[in-house]
């Protein structure tokens, strides 16, 4: 049998991808008035559209999911419109895209919630910043959610599941990683409550395992992937003890038959090693879906490890603003365009449309 390469196609749930390459989901804060996509995200996404799939910017399922400026959601008519206008772009352009569906949590700040104090499983406030007018600053204080409110925010990643459906995309990744509102529930740094969703890891699990059945519910298993990273501190976010907390996830995740799950391996946009002890390749043999591989990825490492058979797809992050045919740049082995960090963030079409591809380079 011929080893795996990253230019195969694959199948994963009810998608046909013809290659292993994921543009992994990036906030770039460009919604218009609203939190309204645009003709311009339409066009950046469309010039991607060789990915193997795109995952959406990070779009919240609800006005209070908003944690940084300029996000967009997938919660109001006017937002489904302007993700529809997306989708025909990228589709037309071949390509496949799944919503990421969020919701912030504590990360966030009562300006960008019409004053509203941030809502997370416990009011622990972060040490960390946000994306507001006039650059990052510090997250609000939150309020504890109480058990009727998790259960409308459970209903709600449902709607926002179909919302993204009628707005044309192809499947959805929920948000469980990188500190925000389900690794908050997950984790027992942030999760301080002492009622069914808080104290044991069954407990913290239970969130997890609601949010996946009302999604799974909403447009189906074979239509649904999830984002975790279990070891990364992003966003002030610790666990006591995370491989038994992220192996029971895991569990959620193959009960849930899942098509895909999307793991960051270490620091968010740090180390690989960033938990030496921790064992990914267990989290794996949990799963029966679809791997998908990130963080650090180059594309030697990327190329090794699907070729052994140590993960399913590899998504690319920082490589894709800057590289919008990526595909065809790794399979050519040309040299790669370095991204601006000073437009990472909000902004116009400088730093987000005008990277050159291969053609236009020459």
């Amino acid at each position: 049998m011929s080893e795996k390469s990253l230019f195969d196609s694959v199948r994963v749930g009810a998608l046909a991808l013809p290659n292993r390459i994921v543009m992994a989901p990036l906030t770039r804060n460009r919604a218009a008035e609203g939190n309204v996509p645009t003709e311009m995200m339409a066009a950046y996404y469309a010039q991607r559209a060789s990915a193997g799939l795109i995952i959406s910017e990070a779009t919240q399922i609800r006005p209070d999911g908003q944690g940084y400026l300029d996000t967009p959601g997938v919660h109001s008519p006017e937002q489904i419109a302007g993700w529809r206008k997306v989708t025909d772009a990228v589709h037309a352009a071949g390509g496949r895209i799944v919503c990421q569906l969020w919701h912030v949590g504590r990360i966030s700040h009562t300006s960008l919630l019409g004053g509203a104090q941030p809502v997370a499983p416990s009011a622990v406030r972060a040490n960390s910043q946000t994306y507001l007018k006039g650059g990052f600053g510090p997250v609000s204080e939150p309020r504890a959610l109480s058990v009727e409110e998790i259960a409308q925010v459970v209903k709600d990643y449902g709607t926002a599941a179909k919302n993204a459906i009628e707005a044309g995309f192809d499947g959805v990744e929920i948000h469980g990683a990188n500190g925000y509102l389900i690794d908050q529930f997950l984790r027992d740094g942030a999760n301080k409550r002492t009622d069914e969703y808080g104290g044991s890891i069954e407990n913290r699990v239970r969130f997890l395992r609601e949010v996946i059945a009302s999604v799974v519910g909403a447009v189906g298993a074979e239509r649904t992937g999830i984002r975790l990273s279990p070891v990364t501190p992003v966003n002030d976010l610790v666990d006591s003890d995370p491989q038994p907390l992220f192996e029971r996830a895991v569990d959620e995740v193959e009960r849930g038959k899942l098509a895909f799950m999307h793991v960051i391996e270490g620091a968010t946009r740090g180390p690989r090693d960033h938990a030496p002890d921790f064992d990914f390749e267990a989290l794996r043999k949990r799963y029966s879906g679809t791997y998908v591989a990130n963080n650090g990825y180059t594309p030697e490492l990327a190329r090794q490890r699907v070729a052994a058979g140590k993960t399913d797809l590899v998504a690319f992050g920082r490589l894709y603003i800057a590289n919008p045919d990526l595909v065809e740049r790794l399979k050519a082995g040309a040299p790669l365009n370095e991204p601006d960090e000073k437009t990472f963030y909000g902004g116009g079409a400088e730093g987000y449309l005008d990277y050159p591809t291969l053609d236009e380079a020459a």
